[in-house]
């Protein structure tokens, strides 16, 4: 009789839930998909892979150029010493002078002035020297004392006439004559007139101090310096603040 009393308050009882054992773990909600931003990250990727591969092909298509290291004045021509070499990637759109040019480039003169850092390019040059408009080269041959010792291309300058010495006689009843010196001068026969070259005579065995060099002045101005000139009174000085 309890027998059957236990196997029926038994059967009156609902069974308890089973608990998950500690080594399980409880199921999770699938990822949502984003097909969008793996095709991003995807072409993001080739975008970089290209970008450096135009680089690296960029940088191996680089030539070596001719690059103007001192002032160069119209109507020169570049010589070894004014010029360096600097590698530069290529572009058939700029008529870049080519290091291995530059003996043909020589020949040629510049169309104006010339500064230093600039790459050299086609446009720059002509077969022949042009002047600008309105203006003449001048020659000048100089003594020592004539010119600024440390004058150069490029330099602003004044042109004078000076005084030449030379002697004189006089005759009168009371001598057979007496000699001297007299001086004769004058204003600024051109003011402002660019040095285009110099030459010295640095390369003779001995030094005479003498010095070659050409001016670019007015066409105005023109025939007076070079009348002075070739009768050797010409001065040339600096202009202040040059």
């Amino acid at each position: 009789m309890k027998i059957q009393e236990r196997t029926g308050a038994g059967a009156g009882r609902s069974a308890a839930p089973a608990q998950p054992s500690v080594g399980d773990r409880l199921p999770t909600p699938p990822r949502e998909r984003k097909p969008a931003l793996a095709a991003l990250a995807v072409l993001l990727i080739l975008v970089g892979a290209l970008g450096a591969t135009m680089l690296v092909l960029q940088a191996g298509d680089r030539i070596e150029v001719v690059k103007v290291t001192s002032q160069v004045q119209a109507g020169e021509s570049l010589k070894k010493s004014d010029v360096t070499s600097v590698m530069v990637a290529k572009d058939d759109n700029i008529h870049y002078v080519e290091w291995s040019q530059l003996a043909t480039i020589q020949t040629y003169k510049a169309k104006s002035t010339i500064y230093p850092g600039t790459l050299a390019v086609g446009e720059m040059f002509a077969k022949t020297a042009s002047l600008p408009a309105g203006k003449a080269s001048v020659g000048l041959a100089l003594k020592e004392g004539q010119y600024p010792s440390d004058i150069k291309a490029g330099d602003v300058v004044s042109a004078y006439r000076v005084g030449t010495t030379g002697s004189s006689s006089n005759n009168s009843d009371d001598s057979t004559g007496s000699s001297g010196t007299s001086t004769s001068g004058g204003g600024a026969l051109v003011d402002n007139a660019r040095v285009n070259t110099v030459e010295d005579d640095s390369d003779a065995t001995v030094s005479t101090g003498n010095l070659s060099l050409t001016l670019l002045v007015d066409q105005a101005d023109a025939a007076a310096l070079a009348s002075a000139a070739a009768a050797n009174e010409v001065a040339i000085v600096h202009v202040p603040g040059n």
